[in-house]
């Protein structure tokens, strides 16, 4: 018992021989206010009752194949069956230009268009479209519709109330509720070009290509897709911001295309051990530099990190490949960059994307691949052990290789039992069309795709 008592005795001394811990507490004490009473309601009901009218409700129609029955052309008709999807779609002009995603009417035969509380059904003509940021635009023959008020996505804030609005599964005109969980989410490897505004605001299969809006009822993004590893919604959606929107739909409209301006650069994000060679600064690394490019021209070198192009702050490699690719082809954009730790600007016309795209390189089946510069095969032996390989240069648009998620700067590094160093190499293991294993290397990492 006294051996019991003279622990506890020591225990007790010790613990009052230690500094006090301090906590930061509020120094007032907060009243609570109640919105809701006996004589008023919470609504934002007069806010989405004028964008309700702005979403309109999608349903396509495509032909697909059953399989079999070749030689009859009889029983190939019989073969082909219809089959429908639903998605959504926002009014952007009064004149019945209608913006939603390019998986919703991608391969469609017929787009049927429903304007909540019209119930009149219109059939839909596709003007133009981009796989590479899943944007697609629709028009309607109507006029003074009520086109949805765009707001700049670059003011969005986390926090931010928002509400999602579209048509579910189908069931007809919904509506939830949530905040912004996230800006300028990029690298989530949906497609190509990504930038999105996360949100917890409920988005289900049929809500593609619907309106996010925040609290004044003015767009931010077009609802796009879930991160979910059953299918359904668990709070993480993911919608195209609307600055994005606003200048691809623009060239779509205008010319049934979107280009992409082009700077000719390979980029990576400063890991944690390189930023005190660039004052603690965040930017996108040049690795590369392409021959006869507009970053070549313009004096742009290998080890330069760009930090931002007109004003606007590049975060990362990515960001710096979203906001090049929101610029026309021959546009003169501000470039700031850093380079010994010296701050210097430099103007730089950009190029065309598709035209760097089309002139030089090896197609097969929809992919075009150039040979890699010294300088990126000398990166990829140190950082990736990675001996050769030939770059994809470009994909197009609508290929079974685009369907199966091959995408532009990937490097193709073997060929079934064929390793890839050079053009011949993968001239030499594309012969002949039939399925083979293709193995990528992507962002530090190798896997396979069948094509």
């Amino acid at each position: 018992m006294k051996k019991l008592l003279l622990i506890c005795l020591v225990t007790i001394s010790l613990l009052q021989a230690k500094d006090s811990v301090e906590f930061k507490f509020a120094e007032q004490d907060f009243k609570r206010k109640n919105p809701t009473s006996q004589n008023y309601i919470l609504s934002y009901n007069n806010i989405l009752k004028d964008v309700r009218s702005s979403v309109v409700s999608i349903s396509t129609q495509r032909t697909i194949k059953s399989g079999g029955a070749y030689g009859n052309p009889f029983l190939r008709r019989q073969n082909m069956m219809p089959q429908a999807a639903m998605g959504s779609g926002v009014i952007i002009t009064k004149d019945g230009y209608i913006v939603t995603n390019n998986h919703v009417v991608a391969g469609a035969d017929v787009i049927k268009v429903i304007i909540s509380k019209d119930k009149k059904e219109y059939t839909a003509k596709l003007i133009g479209t981009d796989a590479k940021s899943d944007i697609a635009i629709i028009k309607i023959d109507a006029k003074e519709l009520n086109a949805v008020t765009f707001y700049n996505s670059d003011k969005v804030r986390i926090g931010d109330i928002v509400f999602a609005l579209g048509n579910p599964f189908g069931v007809g005109e919904t509506i939830t509720q949530g905040i912004v969980s996230a800006t300028g989410r990029s690298s989530v490897g949906i497609v190509e070009y990504e930038d999105f505004i996360q949100t917890d605001a409920s988005i289900n299969p049929g809500n593609s290509g619907g309106a996010l809006i925040n609290s004044a009822g003015h767009l931010i993004g077009i609802n796009s897709a879930i991160i979910s590893k059953t299918g359904n919604n668990v709070g993480i959606g993911l919608a195209i911001s609307s600055n994005m929107v606003t200048s691809i739909a623009t060239q779509l409209i205008n010319k049934g295309k979107y280009t992409r301006a082009y700077l000719g650069v390979g980029i990576s994000d400063v890991s944690e051990d390189m930023k005190s060679f660039y004052n603690n600064k965040l930017g996108a690394l040049v690795i590369s530099i392409e021959d006869n490019t507009p970053a070549a021209k313009a004096g742009l070198k290998r080890g330069d990190l760009i930090i931002s192009v007109n004003g606007k702050d590049i975060q990362s490699g990515s960001e710096l490949k979203n906001i090049i690719g929101s610029y026309p082809p021959s546009q003169v954009v501000n470039i700031k960059f850093l380079r010994n730790k010296e701050i210097d600007i430099v103007n730089v016309k950009l190029g065309s994307l598709e035209k760097q795209a089309s002139s030089g390189g090896l197609t097969y089946k929809g992919v075009t691949v150039i040979s890699m510069s010294s300088q990126l095969q000398k990166l990829l032996k140190i950082n990736a052990n990675i001996d050769g390989g030939v770059l994809i240069k470009e994909v197009k648009e609508g290929s079974q290789a685009q369907k199966i998620g091959l995408m532009r700067d990937d490097i193709i590094v073997q060929i079934e039992n064929n390793e890839i160093k050079t053009i011949d190499d993968f001239k030499s293991a594309t012969s002949s069309n039939e399925r083979k294993r293709i193995y990528i290397f992507r962002r530090g990492s190798i896997f396979a795709i069948v094509l």
